[in-house]
């Protein structure tokens, strides 16, 4: 996976090494979350990324796959934490990463600080998407709003195949988080305690001026969301947890179970609320795997 947190415009890199120019369309670089590892990657081929419209990017579109993943983002993150989803899965899987409002080349725009809203405009903005099957994939943050938007697709008759849910305790476990309420120095205590970015650029007065009111308005909408009695969906379930994350337990992840009728199951890695960042080949291998199993033709 890429970096944590949004924090400056910078060319995003791929997997190989290739910097990805941005879209023609957009009026600024999109930002990408900086990470040591990645700093000095250059390269003389450049390869624009596939914007489609203002919600969802195809970093590696693969047209004739048999099969869609939608990534979303954690909070303050954005399309780009999803790069190496993309490049790791197509064109197996062709793989759409939501952008949301008020971050990257979105900035400008008002943020939507709750998951009720976000979960219907993303459910609008995905309509004529699901011309195949498709797999929701959300971290923290993003898990609840995958969670919602399968519920609005199923309300429809539709709805992904599988909903891979990472970083959240279930909807119906709720906890007295109040980071959106704490100043400046609150927000960011928060962020370095899950070893999300890098200290130094935490200490750039120009880069929190960026990233915290994304930061504060996920945070306002994570901790105020509150899911209707019994909410569930029909498709089955599959939840992933670092087993040292502060942010959600073992048991708060297996609850998730309480939020389907259909097939659940619970995987826990080495790792704490960024596991995926160490643990991307697992992460990877149990998409594929899932990918592989509704591609395969079905036998009679």
């Amino acid at each position: 996976m890429c970096d944590t947190y949004d924090v400056r415009p910078r060319p995003v890199t791929s997997a190989s090494g290739q910097e990805l120019e941005p879209s023609s369309r957009d009026p600024e670089p999109p930002t990408q979350d900086v990470e040591p590892a990645d700093r000095g990657r250059t390269s003389s081929v450049s390869v624009s990324p596939t914007d489609d419209g203002l919600w969802c990017r195809r970093f590696h579109p693969a047209p004739d796959a048999a099969h869609r993943l939608v990534c979303f983002p954690h909070a303050g993150g954005s399309a780009s934490y999803y790069l190496p989803v993309s490049a790791a899965l197509s064109p197996r899987a062709d793989v759409v990463a939501l952008q949301y409002p008020g971050r990257q080349d979105r900035r400008a725009e008002p943020l939507l600080d709750d998951i009720g809203t976000l979960a219907d405009r993303v459910h609008e903005a995905l309509r004529g998407w699901d011309d195949r099957p498709l797999t929701f994939f959300g971290h923290s943050m993003g898990a609840l709003v995958a969670f919602e938007v399968a519920r609005r697709f199923e309300l429809e008759g539709g709805g992904p195949t599988r909903l891979f849910v990472s970083g959240r305790r279930a909807p119906s476990r709720h906890r007295d988080d109040n980071v959106h309420l704490r100043d400046d120095d609150g927000i960011i205590a928060e962020v370095k305690s899950m070893s999300g970015t890098d200290d130094r650029l935490l200490g750039d007065e120009e880069l929190l001026r960026m990233i915290l009111p994304a930061l504060r308005g996920d945070y306002r909408a994570v901790e105020t969301y509150r899911c209707p009695p019994n909410s569930t969906v029909a498709c089955p379930v599959s939840a992933l947890v670092g087993d040292s994350d502060p942010k959600t337990t073992v048991e708060e992840a297996g609850d998730w179970e309480r939020h389907t009728t259909g097939a659940f199951d619970l995987t826990v890695l080495p790792g704490g609320h960024f596991y995926l960042n160490d643990r991307a080949a697992d992460v990877l291998k149990l998409l594929g795997d899932h990918i592989a199993s509704q591609s395969a033709p079905q036998s009679a």
